[in-house]
């Protein structure tokens, strides 16, 4: 019964991980596209999450590399 406590617990917080990780992708791809002053920033904040999340094994080593390759891809909507 422990361990079906703790799996769920785990599971409850990679999702919420997860889940933050997806929007911070999402702004940040969306921050370049429209050209905003802070889109560097949202990209570094981005990235390392990125970075951490796969460090924990929360997503896998080659899902990080490409989500931060189309995140570097991006380019301004007015370009």
């Amino acid at each position: 019964m422990k361990r079906v406590r703790s799996s769920q617990a785990k599971a409850d917080a990679n999702k919420s991980r997860r889940s933050e990780l997806r929007t911070l992708v999402k702004k940040a791809i969306a921050a370049k596209e429209q050209g905003l002053p802070e889109a560097e920033e949202l990209v570094r904040t981005a990235q390392a999450k990125i970075d951490r999340a796969a460090a924990d094994g929360l997503i896998a080593k080659n899902t990080a590399a490409r989500r931060k390759s189309r995140i570097a891809r991006v380019q301004p909507l007015d370009a």
